[in-house]
């Protein structure tokens, strides 16, 4: 009978690490596009919004990491690996919940940043020397189709009357760059919204994923009390 609950018990944690591993997978992927994504605004915010992207690929191997001692575990009835697991499972946990807190937290505090941000860098668009915030600004207009930080109207007194090509949704030259070709949503508006919406997910599946974790201790720690009955009983 209880070499039945052991088994059962050892099963369900196997499937659990599977559900661990495919987590981790997509925590990585998740956190390389957002890494990849940010990159492209360096000239913008420098490594301020890079920490984020890492954060989520170190604990993505981390937790590939973790389901790797808890298969083992499980495979070899090892009540030391099991132990483990079960330990680094929980610390993990701990920190997806201050994670995902921070994340929603950091979520209200992204748009007076970015304004900021985007603001400063308006200044420095088409100047020698600014090449590089140039391009990053054409970018982000042409990507989010979007046209000044808080209004189109602030590039003419910044370009002598003229609005950037990147502005319009047709940029043959810069003379068909006319109002009635200008992008309406505001840059701020359209960073922003995305940013948020990236943070936000990475919060809720953080929170989910911690939650899904207790389940995987309590199948730890169920599996390594078997073990060791049954090393007792040996």
């Amino acid at each position: 009978m209880v070499e039945g609950g052991m088994k059962c018990v050892k099963y369900l944690l196997f499937a659990f690490n599977l559900i661990f591993v495919i987590a981790a997978i997509a925590l990585i992927a998740v956190g390389a596009y957002v890494q990849i994504k940010l990159v492209d605004y360096y000239d913008f915010f420098g490594n301020e919004y890079t920490g984020p992207g890492i954060l989520l690929i170190i604990v993505g191997v981390f937790i590939f990491l973790i389901a790797f001692f808890g298969c083992m575990g499980a495979l070899k009835e090892n009540y030391c690996l099991t132990m483990s697991f079960a330990v680094l499972l929980a610390v993990v946990f701990i920190l997806m919940i201050a994670g995902g807190i921070a994340a929603y937290v950091l979520r209200n505090e992204i748009e007076n940043e970015v304004t900021e941000t985007l603001e400063k860098a308006q200044d420095n668009y088409g100047k020698p020397g600014h090449s590089g915030v140039t391009k990053t600004w054409d970018k982000l207009q042409r990507e989010f189709e979007c046209c000044g930080v808080n209004s189109s109207s602030e590039w003419p007194p910044k370009l002598n009357g003229s609005f950037p090509t990147s502005c319009c949704d047709n940029e043959s030259s810069s003379s068909d760059c006319k109002p009635s070709h200008i992008w309406p949503r505001t840059c701020e508006q359209a960073f922003v919204s995305w940013l948020k919406n990236k943070v936000a997910i990475i919060g809720g599946v953080g929170i989910g994923l911690a939650f899904v974790m207790v389940v995987g201790v309590l199948f730890a720690c169920c599996l390594a009390r078997a073990i060791r009955k049954e090393y007792e009983v040996v």
